[in-house]
């Protein structure tokens, strides 16, 4: 079980989102809270540091809003100076989840969600949940499976979710039939839903499971199946180092138009 769960805040809407559901994965993994905000110094020396009294006081307004939901969590805060990707990184070392909203007011989640949000996902070393600002349904977990080992971390993260949440999940591949070998039917597709899942509801008894293997586009039929679920948790496909890491096509289409919270495994779960 996780005994930490950190969440990055800027003041935005977004990342209020992002606290109140940092909150109850805490809550759900009986975990330690971390809020932190990332704010870059000016690189001119001729300035002034920033007062840091407004950037404390956001902090500890998100933290405190974390405590009204779950008082029962230990919740702690920092405000680092930083590049914020760089610091949610270094966070993620230490943390078994990291919370964001898809894009803020310019200072942590600046921009549209390619700023931190991707990039934070394509390089943490822990899963990353990107959560909406509309609150979550209360479907099953949508459990992307392409069969990859990449992929297996998000398997077993999926799992563990669906015990915290007593939640079903569906285990889903998109295939194109036009695209695959002739002679190739959709029941190779179930035996590579039924491969990735091996041995995971044995040990997880509770967890109900669905397999679901879908005809068309990856990205579209997910995005589509994403009005129906609480969460879609998958996995992240890159290539290099820090600076060369690539977050996949599909990750990504998926961090910026899925209609649920969604949670890139790539790091520990």
């Amino acid at each position: 079980m996780g005994n930490l769960v950190v969440v990055g805040v800027d003041g935005s809407s977004s990342s209020l989102a992002a606290v109140e559901e940092a909150a109850r994965e805490a809550k759900r993994r009986r975990a330690e809270l971390r809020v932190v905000h990332a704010f870059n110094l000016p690189v001119r020396p001729m300035y002034a540091p920033p007062d840091p009294s407004p950037l404390r006081r956001l902090v500890a307004e998100a933290a405190q809003r974390a405590r009204s939901l779950a008082p029962e969590v230990e919740v702690t805060e920092a405000v680092v100076s930083g590049d914020a990707v760089a610091v949610l990184e270094a966070e993620s070392r230490a943390a078994d989840l990291v919370v964001v909203g898809p894009r803020g007011s310019g200072g942590f989640i600046g921009m549209l969600l390619g700023s931190t949000a991707a990039s934070l996902a394509a390089h943490s070393q822990c899963p990353v949940m990107v959560v909406r600002e509309e609150p979550a349904g209360t479907g099953p977990i949508l459990l992307a499976v392409d069969g990859s080992p990449v992929g297996e971390n998000a398997v077993d993260f999926a799992f563990t979710e669906a015990g915290l949440r007593g939640a079903e999940i569906v285990a889903v591949h998109a295939w194109l039939p036009d695209y695959v070998p002739a002679g190739t039917g959709p029941e190779s597709a179930e035996r590579l839903l039924a491969q990735a899942l091996a041995g995971r509801t044995e040990r997880h008894p509770d967890v109900m499971v669905r397999h679901e293997v879908l005809s068309g586009e990856t990205r579209e039929v997910l995005i589509e199946a994403s009005k129906t679920v609480r969460l879609m948790v998958l996995g992240a496909r890159g290539r290099g180092g820090f600076a060369g890491l690539l977050l996949g096509s599909v990750s990504q289409a998926l961090l910026n138009h899925a209609h649920c919270p969604v949670t890139v495994v790539r790091g520990k779960v």
